[in-house]
């Protein structure tokens, strides 16, 4: 298998979209630094019966960065010739093997999606990840590369690193970008826990949108503490998590407060970077069939919101929110969006 440090040696490429993002900005005379425009996905996750989906309107649509209502440029469905997405499947490898069953759905899901949809599937062990097919717009080879994971565990697994190690190795370009992790979530790796730092500028909550009928862990509860790092890391490159639970090996997978704990991680980061997570307890899902389909609902009603942002000193992450009051639609998005510094351009690099 190949290292992440290979992971898109065979990128397909993909047109870059039509709306340009480059951020140029500069000082006003009082010197208060002018709006930067930067850009975000957003997903409609209202649940409709109609065979037809309404289209979202720029003018439906209110973003504030703290007590300031935000200027709106644009609004673009990422549908037609801005459909591109990159979806990476990350799989863990102390799964527990009865998760077998479910691969099918998986490999459905995967040969379901559309030409405009490239799909890579990695394996997540020892804080890194093992890639068993790069991205490719053959989703049959990728379907094929699925296989059990290992169900074994050692002293070093951390799903939170491996998903840190993904994005970070993973060139930014003007297209979705979104992950669909597949664990328990239990960071092995770490033998003692810090207390989730609800004062952390970018936390707002150590849970997700979730399936769940359980009671995820409280404020006090004590998650893994790269769970804000993960989270952060997502926002700040424009990556989009959605998360399955399935059991986990060993001791620590059977163990019903380590799960929640695991389940309070994965959805924490999900939440926060505008995605889903699902699970059904602690237990795992009977099927992945329900909870895959409600991920393509997602994916196939999401929009490119391009906004003027007010930007700091210094780049960083800004808390945003975005609302829409037009009955009928409901907005889920990430919780805070990069936006450079004054006088600063930004381009497809990392830092």
């Amino acid at each position: 298998m190949k290292s992440h440090t290979f992971l898109l040696g065979s990128l397909v490429a993909l047109s870059a979209l039509g709306f340009g993002v480059r951020a140029v900005h500069s000082q006003e005379k009082t010197g208060a630094a002018s709006p930067v425009q930067v850009h975000m996905v957003i997903t409609d996750e209202a649940v409709r019966d109609d065979s037809e989906v309404p289209i979202l309107r720029p003018e439906n649509v209110q973003v504030k960065q703290g007590k300031t209502s935000l200027k709106v440029d644009h609004l673009i469905p990422a549908r037609g010739d801005n459909a591109a997405l990159q979806l990476f499947i990350l799989i863990d490898d102390t799964c527990d093997t009865s998760i077998g069953n479910s691969l099918n759905d998986l490999r459905d899901f995967i040969n379901a999606q559309p030409a405009t949809t490239v799909v890579g599937v990695a394996y997540m062990s020892n804080a890194t990840i093992q890639i068993a097919q790069n991205f490719t717009a053959d989703h049959a080879a990728v379907a094929k590369a699925i296989r059990l994971p290992r169900g074994n565990v050692s002293a070093m697994d951390s799903p939170y690193l491996s998903l840190i190690s993904l994005i970070k190795g993973w060139p930014e370009q003007k297209v979705r970008r979104e992950v669909l992790m597949v664990s328990d979530g239990i960071d092995r790796l770490r033998g003692e826990r810090e207390t989730l730092n609800q004062s952390s500028p970018i936390s707002r909550k150590p849970y997700a949108r979730s399936t769940s009928p359980m009671s995820m862990p409280t404020s006090t509860s004590t998650l893994s503490p790269d769970v804000d790092s993960a989270s952060t890391t997502a926002q700040r490159y424009g990556v989009i998590v959605h998360g399955i639970y399935a059991t986990g090996a060993g001791r620590m997978g059977r163990n019903a407060w380590e799960a929640q704990l695991g389940q309070g991680g994965v959805g924490k980061i999900a939440d926060e970077s505008g995605g889903e997570y699902y699970s059904l307890g602690t237990q795992n899902l009977v099927s992945f069939k329900p909870y895959l389909d409600r991920l393509q609902r997602v994916l196939d009603n999401q929009y490119y919101l391009v906004f003027g942002a007010v930007p700091k000193n210094k780049a960083g992450l800004q808390r945003v929110r975005i609302t829409t009051e037009t009955p009928g639609f409901e907005i889920a998005a990430a919780d805070n969006v990069w936006v450079p510094a004054p006088g600063e351009v930004t381009d497809d690099k990392k830092d």
